[in-house]
């Protein structure tokens, strides 16, 4: 008889989102009682002080994170998150799903994540540089190519991708490029990173779509969300034929039922930073921008931004979550109660990057580097195995896709954690 862990320090909305739905998935494959706790709850975690001497000569103490939920299938692997409303439960929920995700898409992975409570625009260059060098100078026992690999998230890129490599690397004394992925081409990225995911969700929004017998010529895009993932979706959905006719940020969303210039928002954004007063589509809310008549919505923020609150006002015929964990429990029942929405779960829908990231690391490890071509080549071939496998996974077992999705990623953790045994 195992018992229960009752853990109180990830306790969070978000985390207890992704228990809930640990815990339907197990329920649904009838996962022994013997093997769920250590294949639900994270393996370790580590939380940081990191003091930052600011341009002005005062020092600011940040807090810092690092989440690893599983170490049983390969390296653990996950992004670094920067933003302000960061929590350690938070980290957790994501290092759980990067678990799943990975498994489902046959990487040999486990999940992690990281993040830091910080606003990175309210850090100048020069202080955002000393934050991440930093946070790896904490990490760097504590992660390593073979332990676990760093990524960009939100508030993250490649340059700050590269400082971290440079900062583990002057550690261990040479020149490590498979500690991070998604770093800058010039020291061992991979082509094609950057645009993965986004080319990964668009990719397979046309895959739903076409099962739908839905032209891409005659679907229209809302994207919510329109940083790395959100702009690279929209370019890609672009170039397949499909009008994209709502993007967003923090600071608000725009409207356009003809279409948006979406050059013309890529060059405002590169130059004011945010998409406010962007003046070649109508603005409206955040909330507004969930709720419009459109083909496609893609949530490409943060979590949950679909709740019980306004599942039953959306006017979308598929959703896609290339965020992670956008949709709570309560509306995920009500959208299925609804039946008149198709849904591409997050753990494959931005699965994209992930995969890229593996390539990149792949490709660091062995020193011989692909070309554009190849890696995206490489990357829908993952994907629409990855996809059929969900597709009969709900035709056996009448599961909704997310369930689908869920119970082949957990399965595959669980049968990993089995087949090593346990320590003494």
């Amino acid at each position: 008889m195992s018992k229960a862990i009752v853990s109180t320090l990830y306790d969070s909305d978000v985390f207890r989102m992704a228990c809930r739905q640990f815990d339907k998935a197990a329920d649904a494959i009838s996962l022994p009682e013997t093997i769920r706790d250590r294949t639900k709850y994270p393996r370790r975690c580590l939380a940081v002080a990191l003091p930052v001497k600011r341009d002005d000569g005062s020092v600011t103490v940040f807090e810092g994170y690092r989440v690893q939920h599983n170490l049983s299938t390969g390296p653990a692997k996950g992004g670094i998150r920067f933003h302000q409303s960061v929590t350690i439960g938070e980290v957790a929920a994501l290092a759980m799903w990067m678990s799943w995700k990975c498994s489902l898409v046959g990487l040999p992975y486990g999940g992690a994540k990281g993040g830091v409570v910080v606003d990175p625009n309210q850090l100048s260059p020069t202080e955002l540089e000393h934050l991440s060098r930093r946070y790896m100078q904490e990490m760097v026992n504590f992660l390593g190519p073979h332990t676990d690999v760093a990524a960009p998230d939100v508030g993250t890129n490649e340059k700050i991708m590269g400082w971290m490599m440079d900062t583990y690397s002057n550690h261990v004394g040479h020149i490590s490029p498979a500690i991070v992925t998604g770093k800058p081409i010039a020291i061992g990225g991979s082509q094609g990173r950057r645009e993965a995911t986004g080319a990964g969700v668009a990719y397979l929004v046309k895959k739903y779509l076409a099962d739908m017998k839905i032209p891409l010529g005659k679907t229209t895009v809302a994207i919510q969300g329109f940083g790395n993932v959100g702009s690279e979706t929209a370019l890609a959905l672009s170039a397949y034929g499909a009008k994209i006719v709502a993007i967003s940020d923090y600071t608000g969303a725009f409207y356009n039922p003809k279409g948006i210039d979406l050059k013309r928002a890529l060059t405002y954004l590169h130059y004011q930073k945010v998409l406010r007063d962007f003046d070649g589509a109508e603005p409206i809310t955040n909330e507004q921008l969930l709720e419009l008549k459109c083909t496609v919505l893609i949530p490409a923020a943060l979590e949950r931004v679909i709740t019980d609150k306004n599942a039953a006002k959306l006017q979308c015929r598929l959703l896609a979550e290339a965020a992670n964990g956008p949709t709570t429990n309560a509306a995920d029942k009500i959208i299925e109660a609804r039946g008149d929405i198709e849904l591409i779960p997050d753990v494959l829908c931005n699965a994209g990057g992930v995969i890229v990231s593996y390539f990149e690391w792949l490709q660091n490890l062995s020193n011989f580097y692909w070309g554009r071509d190849e890696v995206l080549t490489k990357l829908f071939g993952v994907l629409d195995k990855a996809k059929a496998a969900v597709d009969a996974q709900q035709d056996k077992f009448k599961f909704s896709r997310r369930l689908a999705a869920l119970t082949l990623g957990i399965q595959r953790v669980a049968d990993a954690k089995a087949a090593r045994g346990l320590f003494p």
